[in-house]
C-alpha cells in the first residue's frame, strides 16, 4: 500500500470540520432567552403581516424572531426587506437555513442579539410573539427607538394600558394557545403626544 502524502492534510481538514460542527450545535445563548421558543403557526404569521399592512418598501423586525419564519415571508410575499433578532445562535442557524431554503436572503438578515440591546431604529414594522412582562419591559424601548408611524404587531400577548389600534383573532391548530389567538396592532406615536404611553 502506497503512503499519500495528502491523507494527513485531508485528516486534519475532515477533524477541524467535525470539531466545528460540534462547537456550532453546542452554542449557548450568552444568557437565559427571556421566553420559550414557541413558533408562530403559518396562519398566524401570515395574519400578522396581513395586521401590519405589510409592503414592499417597508423593513420589518421580528423580535425574538426563532427560526425566522416572519421576516422570510415578509420578504417571500411581500419583497419586504427583513431583519430577525434572537439571542439562541441555534434559532439563528435555523433562521439562515430558512431564509436560504426561500431564496430571500438577500432581503432579509438575523443576528444573534439581546432584543433590549439592539438596533431597530430602521424597522418600519415590529412584529413580537413574547409575554405580555416582556412586551412591558420592552415597550420604553420601542417608544424611545422607532421612529413615529412604525406599526407593531403582537401575537396573543398586549401591552397593558397601551390600547391597541387593531386586534384581531387567527384560528389554527395549536395546541399550546387553543384554537384562537389575538393579534394585537399599535402604532408608534408622534413624540411629545400626550395621548402616548409612558
Amino acid at each position: 500500500m502506497r503512503f499519500n502524502p495528502l491523507l494527513p492534510t485531508r485528516l486534519a481538514a475532515v477533524s477541524l470540520f467535525l470539531a466545528a460542527s460540534l462547537l456550532a450545535q453546542k452554542a449557548e445563548p450568552k444568557r437565559t432567552p427571556d421566553v420559550p421558543y414557541v413558533p408562530t403557526t403559518d396562519e398566524a404569521v401570515q395574519a400578522m403581516l396581513e395586521l401590519a399592512g405589510v409592503k414592499k418598501s417597508d423593513v420589518v423586525y421580528d423580535l425574538g424572531c426563532g427560526d425566522g419564519r416572519i421576516v422570510v415571508q415578509a420578504a417571500k410575499k411581500f419583497g419586504a426587506r427583513g431583519v430577525g433578532i434572537d439571542i439562541n445562535p441555534e434559532r439563528i442557524a435555523e433562521a439562515n437555513a430558512n431564509a436560504k431554503r426561500e431564496g430571500v436572503e438577500h432581503l432579509v438578515r438575523f443576528e444573534e442579539n439581546d432584543l433590549f440591546k439592539a438596533d431597530i431604529k430602521d424597522a418600519s414594522v415590529v412584529t413580537l410573539f413574547l409575554l405580555s412582562t416582556i412586551n412591558m419591559k420592552l415597550r420604553p424601548k420601542l417608544l424611545a427607538d422607532l421612529k413615529p408611524g412604525t406599526r407593531i404587531v403582537s401575537n396573543t400577548f398586549d401591552m397593558g394600558d397601551w390600547k391597541p389600534l387593531k386586534q384581531s383573532n387567527v384560528n389554527g391548530d395549536d395546541p399550546d394557545y387553543g384554537l384562537s389567538k389575538t393579534l394585537y396592532l399599535w402604532v408608534v406615536p408622534e413624540k411629545g403626544d400626550p395621548a402616548a404611553p409612558k
